[in-house]
C-alpha cells in the first residue's frame, strides 16, 4: 500500500500528450489552447471616446466652444478642432486629432449662440488611448488555458477565428459485477442499479474529455478480458469499477495483466478508495477503481481528472479554500488519509455531512466539497482551520 502522494506522482508521470487539432473559435469553449493567441491589432485601434460628450483641448475647458462636427462610432473625424473649437462625439468613436480630453454631455451647457461650455469640475480625459489594452504582437491568451466565454470574445477581437487546441482523450468506462443492472431496469433480489458508469461519464465530460461506455463486465475473467482489451485498443484511458478488492471474484488486476497492462500499484492509503489500481499499457493508461460510488467519484477527482487535464496540456488543480470547522470530529483509525464530504454553513463554517461510508452516494449532492484528514491525525477540533476541496 502506498501513500496518496506517491500514487499521484506515479499517475501524473505516466501522462502522455493527446496531440492537437485546429478548430473554429466558436466551437472552442472548454477546450485547452495548444498555442498562444497573438493580437494582430492594437486595442483600441485608435484613441477612442469612452463617453458621449465633446472633444477639445484641455486648455479650452470652461470657455465657450464652437461645435464644428459630430463624430459617430464607426465614422472617422473629418475636421481638426482648432482653438475654442470642439467636436460632438459619441462613445466608441475615434477622437479628432489634437483633442486631449472629452467632457461629458452631463457636464455641458449649450448656449443660445449654439456654442457649448464645460460646467463640471472633474476633468477626467475620458479617452481610451490606442493600444492601451493590447498592442499588436502581444500574447493575449497563453497555451494551456482552458477556454472560457470571455476568451472567445478576446479571440474574436484579435481575429483568431481558428485556434489550435489539444485533442480530447477518449476515456473508456467499464462497470464490473454480476450484481449490477442498468438504471432503466428494476433490480431483482441481490441486485443494484449501476450508478458508477453514468457518474464517471459525466465526470469525464466535465473534465473536458470524451467518454465511451463499454457496458457491464460480468464476474467472468474471459468476458472481462474481452471488454477491457477492446477498450484499451480504442481509448487513451480506461476505467473499470469494481472487482479490485480481495474477494474471490475480484480478479480485475489479474485480467489487466493478462491484457498487457503493467500494474504500478493496487492499494492506496486513503479512505475511501483503498483498493484503487493503476497500470500502463503501450496504448492506454488503465485505472481499476472501487465499486462503491463515493470511492470511484473521489478517486476520479483526485487522480484521474488531473491526469486527463495534464494530457491535454492543462495544469488543473481543484479549487481549495481555508475555513474553520463548526464542530469537532474524531475518527477511530488514522492509518489512512481520509476524505470527508462537508457543507459550508451560512456563517462560513465547515460542517460534516452525515456519511455512512463509500456506498452512501446520496450524501454527495449535499456536499460543497471534501476535507482531507492526514494519516495519523484522528481528531479535528472545533474552529480548527481546514482545507476544503471543491468537488
Amino acid at each position: 500500500m502506498i501513500t496518496f502522494e506517491k500514487a499521484y506522482e506515479i499517475v501524473m508521470n505516466s501522462s502522455f500528450p493527446t496531440g492537437t487539432e485546429k478548430i473554429s473559435y466558436t466551437a472552442s469553449l472548454n477546450r485547452i489552447l495548444a498555442a498562444d493567441i497573438i493580437s494582430d491589432v492594437d486595442m483600441p485601434p485608435f484613441n477612442k471616446a469612452t463617453v458621449d460628450g465633446f472633444a477639445c483641448k484641455r486648455t479650452d475647458l470652461g470657455k465657450e466652444l464652437e461645435i464644428i462636427e459630430t463624430v459617430q462610432a464607426g465614422k472617422s473625424p473629418e475636421k481638426i478642432p482648432g482653438i475654442l473649437q470642439c467636436a460632438r462625439i459619441m462613445t466608441g468613436a475615434p477622437v479628432p486629432s489634437g483633442s486631449d480630453c472629452i467632457f461629458m454631455v452631463e457636464d455641458s451647457e449649450i448656449l443660445p449662440s449654439g456654442k457649448v461650455r464645460f460646467t463640471g469640475s472633474y476633468r477626467k480625459d475620458n479617452i481610451s488611448l490606442k493600444g492601451e489594452d493590447v498592442k499588436k504582437g502581444d500574447i493575449v491568451l497563453e497555451s494551456g488555458k482552458k477556454i472560457q466565454p470571455q476568451d472567445i470574445a478576446v479571440m474574436a477581437t484579435v481575429g483568431s477565428t481558428e485556434v489550435d487546441v489539444f485533442c480530447k482523450p477518449l476515456i473508456g468506462v467499464i462497470s464490473s459485477g454480476d450484481e449490477l443492472v442498468e438504471p432503466e431496469e428494476l433490480p431483482g433480489d441481490s441486485q443494484i442499479r449501476n450508478s458508477n458508469a453514468c457518474q464517471l461519464i459525466a465526470q469525464v465530460e466535465r473534465s473536458g474529455a470524451s467518454g465511451k461506455y463499454y457496458g457491464i463486465a460480468r464476474d467472468d475473467e474471459e468476458d472481462t478480458l474481452r471488454i477491457v482489451s477492446r477498450a484499451i485498443k480504442e481509448c487513451e484511458i480506461v476505467i473499470i469499477t469494481g472487482g479490485v478488492s480481495a474477494g474471490d471474484f475480484d480478479f480485475v488486476p489479474s485480467v489487466l495483466e493478462e491484457a498487457g497492462v503493467k500494474i504500478l500499484f493496487t492499494r492506496i492509503a486513503v479512505q475511501p478508495g483503498k483498493p484503487t489500481t493503476f497500470g500502463v499499457h503501450k496504448k492506454a493508461l488503465v485505472f481499476g477503481l472501487p465499486g462503491n460510488p463515493v470511492s470511484s467519484f473521489i478517486q476520479f477527482e483526485m487522480l484521474v481528472r488531473p491526469l486527463i487535464c495534464r494530457m491535454m496540456g492543462h495544469n488543473w488543480q481543484p479549487v481549495t479554500f481555508q475555513l474553520p470547522m463548526k464542530e469537532s470530529f474524531t475518527r477511530l483509525s488514522a492509518e489512512r488519509m481520509a476524505w470527508l464530504p462537508v457543507k459550508i454553513t451560512d456563517k462560513g463554517f465547515v460542517s460534516l455531512i452525515e456519511f455512512h461510508g463509500s456506498a452512501h452516494i446520496s450524501s454527495l449532492p449535499e456536499a460543497d466539497g471534501v476535507i482531507s484528514v492526514p494519516v495519523n491525525i484522528k481528531t479535528i477540533n472545533k474552529n480548527q482551520m481546514v482545507t476544503v476541496i471543491r468537488i
